[in-house]
């Protein structure tokens, strides 16, 4: 069960994936542009992560369901993937909102 929960991001993250390149919305509307986006959202946060930890108000929980991997004091290995997940389903929704108020015009 060590990982149970970055299993469960890993499928979520692979869901967005199939719904973008179905819809084309981020990464298969426009690779370059995706990619970009997404690593800025994700150095963002990481930045946002790495300073609320500095600052003490960010600890790692501990879980069963997490591998134990950190890739810094306190940031999970899970972190990371989840903050992958979040920017790409924000970009995702975000194109499919756009797509569906373009289409109601």
């Amino acid at each position: 069960m060590a990982v149970a929960y970055l299993a469960a991001l890993l499928g979520a993250l692979a869901c967005m994936a199939l719904l973008d390149r179905r819809y084309r919305l981020v990464l298969w509307a426009d690779a370059r542009r995706g990619v970009v986006v997404l690593a800025v959202g994700i150095a963002f946060f990481l930045l946002w992560d790495v300073l609320a930890i500095g600052a003490g108000f960010y600890h790692r929980g501990g879980s069963e369901a997490m591998t134990g991997i950190m890739l810094a004091p306190e940031l999970p290995l899970e972190e990371l993937v989840f903050v992958t997940f979040l920017c790409y389903l924000t970009l995702v929704l975000h194109g499919l909102v756009g797509r569906t108020a373009k289409e109601r015009r």
